[in-house]
């Protein structure tokens, strides 16, 4: 586990909630200092038989993968890792990206709240980040989007999900995953 920097001691539910960019070291340590009440993502909806892209890949799966990266690399890895696993919906953006913005604009008609990462608000950490989440899923473009712990693509796939109707049901899922505990 990584060690919470003294600068993290002194955040404040203001300093969280500001428009400052945190630091991919600021995320991990917050992600390892705090344990935040889950919540909902979106209102229950029924149960329905959903099948998955066939592009989909695990976080397991992604996990068996062998590396001989960097410790700090590795360490991204695994925080992408975690991330994507203990939260339902989670979307790794930037903030001029046309693409990331129709999902988010997708998730916020749905009444999801996804845990957006702004890739370009992270400076060199972003661009790292990316080449990380490149190496997970196959992807080089944003918005990448999990859903579960689970890949499902970019922007297209988001919508194509959508319009098949069982977007909701993979958040549904992911919601169920993520509030056993």
């Amino acid at each position: 586990m990584v060690a919470a920097s003294p600068n993290l001691m002194n955040l404040t539910s203001k300093t969280l909630f500001s428009n400052q960019p945190l630091s991919f070291s600021m995320l991990n340590g917050i992600r390892n200092s705090f344990v935040l009440p889950l919540r909902t993502c979106l209102k229950p909806t029924p149960l329905r038989v959903v099948s998955w892209p066939t592009h989909d890949s695990s976080i397991k799966a992604m996990s068996s993968s062998s590396s001989s990266s960097s410790s700090f690399g590795s360490t991204m890895e695994e925080t992408v890792k975690t991330t994507v696993t203990e939260n339902p919906v989670v979307v790794y953006s930037k903030t001029y990206c046309s693409y990331s913005f129709q999902v988010k604009s997708l998730f916020k008609r749905l009444e999801v709240e996804p845990l957006v990462i702004e890739l370009d608000e992270l400076g060199s950490e972003g661009s790292q980040l990316q080449n990380v989440l490149l190496k997970l899923t196959g992807q080089s473009t944003v918005p990448n989007v999990f859903i579960g712990g689970k890949h499902i693509g970019g922007c297209s796939d988001a919508l194509e999900l959508d319009n098949k109707g069982e977007l909701e049901s993979l958040i549904a899922e992911a919601n169920g995953k993520t509030g056993q505990t």
